[in-house]
């Protein structure tokens, strides 16, 4: 995107007031989109987006700025104007020498999804729209959406990083409406990896928006959930937000520093079960949450954050790290280059357990099994929270039963890590999902093996 040397000339620029560091981050993004709604095509669309942001810092101001314009004297102006912002200083010139590191890629593309012919992406969601209406007469609407992107990134800083990234994501969204006698219940599926076409040869999209379309259906016989304190079996893969939500966002550093999380100044403490070890892995594949590098350059890496329990580290950016005298974890994220990075979640996930599935569900005389948790909230300084139940069964006399309809489920953060008392050895990944955080938005993945809490609070309306 920009020239090596342009690129050391603008980070000269920056420090010219006399900063201690500056930073250049450019990208050059492209995105398509499809939507369909009742079996009709609503929207076509394609974008792309370029630009850098120049983050100048002295002391402890930092100044930014963002441009559109990607020639030398438009980045010249941008570092100007971040380096006024951070400093009124005396003046004079700073050469910082790029060292180009290594690429680092975690997976592979085979075919870019901008070389696939957009009538090609409007038959998949057709399929998609087939085979949700084909699973029974009562799916009365069917809404898919497709997305696609290619974000090529540069990022350089005044210590020397010189680092670059090419990242592809793929995302599938699928909602069926069924209307029964009681009414109208909506189900939900979705898909995203960080990989090329050649992931439709593997993912049966089909079964994807039929299994959309049953959980409609089920719930059109759902009781009302119980209400109260009651142990809560939480199927694989789905679980995973729980702790992104309630866990994750109190174990980033700029929380930590401020004292914004229950687990400031707790390394080296047992704050979960001894069962839990808890991750984030910007590495792992091709999930939704993979990066090469973050957006300040560090390379992505897995970063055990508790285990067995035992909290052992935070997540990282380069203003937390260099503050504490830490390495950067590579969590260092933003929307664009018109934001500025903050310290993030990639991949964050509870590992494998020793319990079959099965029996954790067999050991629970009296609860509730949930298959699909929604959407929530939390306090990241209590860890306090509130979700969403899409999909729920009663679990009687260790049997799974009755659907339930949507409820909330209702806990604490830490308390909910350390009552787990059951984890399977069923581990997967869950939804693709949208981090915000300060008013962005990141992509980000979870995930977790089949596991018991032994107390939760159900928010039914059954009397």
């Amino acid at each position: 995107m920009i020239d090596h040397d342009v690129v050391e000339r603008t980070i000269a620029e920056a420090l010219r007031t006399g900063a201690d560091f500056a930073e250049v981050y450019a990208e050059d993004k492209r995105n398509t989109s499809v939507a369909l709604d009742d079996g009709r095509v609503e929207q076509v669309t394609s974008g792309r987006d370029r630009g850098a942001g120049i983050r100048v810092i002295k002391g402890e101001t930092t100044g930014f700025a963002h441009t559109s314009d990607l020639s030398e004297s438009g980045l010249a102006e941008a570092a100007r104007a971040a380096a006024a912002a951070a400093s009124q200083g005396d003046g004079g010139v700073r050469t910082v020498a790029l060292s180009q590191s290594p690429a680092h890629r975690p997976n592979s593309i085979v075919t870019y999804p901008e070389d696939i012919a957009k009538a090609d992406k409007v038959s998949l969601m057709q399929r998609v729209d087939e085979a949700a209406r084909s699973f029974g007469s009562e799916i009365v609407q069917v809404s898919a959406g497709y997305g696609d992107s290619r974000k090529r990134v540069l990022v350089a800083n005044s210590d020397g990083l010189l680092a670059d990234d090419d990242v592809v994501r793929l995302l599938v969204r699928i909602s069926a409406v069924a209307s029964g006698d009681t009414g109208m219940q909506t189900g939900f599926q979705s898909m995203g990896r960080t990989v090329g076409w050649e992931t439709f040869d593997e993912l049966d999209v089909e079964a994807l928006a039929r299994d959309a379309a049953r959980q409609a259906i089920v719930k059109l016989k759902a009781r009302p959930a119980p209400s109260g304190a009651m142990p809560v079996v939480i199927k694989n893969g789905t679980g995973g937000v729980l702790f992104h939500e309630a866990c994750g966002h109190g174990l980033e550093a700029d929380h930590v520093q401020k004292g914004a999380s229950v687990y400031a100044d707790k390394i080296g403490e047992l704050v979960a079960s001894p069962l839990v070890t808890l991750v984030d892995d910007g590495t792992m594949g091709t999930e939704w949450g993979t990066l090469g590098i973050d957006d300040e350059g560090h390379r992505t890496r897995r970063n055990v954050l508790i285990e067995d329990g035992v909290l052992v580290d935070y997540m990282w950016d380069h203003i937390r790290a260099r503050k504490d005298g830490r390495d950067p974890s590579g969590n260092g994220r933003r929307q664009s280059y018109m934001h500025l990075p903050m310290v993030r979640m990639t991949n964050t996930y509870v590992m494998n357990g020793e319990s079959e599935p099965d029996d954790i569900v067999a050991d629970t005389e009296n609860g509730v099994y949930i298959a699909h948790l929604g959407g929530g909230s939390v306090n990241t300084a209590t860890g306090d929270f509130v979700f969403g139940m899409n999909e729920a069964y009663l679990i009687e006399n260790g049997e799974i039963t009755e659907p339930l309809r949507e409820g909330n489920l209702i806990g604490n953060g830490p308390q909910v890590l350390r009552d787990i008392d059951l984890l399977g050895n069923d581990f997967a990944m869950g939804n693709p999902g949208t981090c915000g955080k300060d008013g962005q938005g990141v992509p980000v993945g979870d995930g977790q093996p089949t596991l018991r809490v032994k107390s939760l609070t159900i928010g039914g309306t059954a009397s």
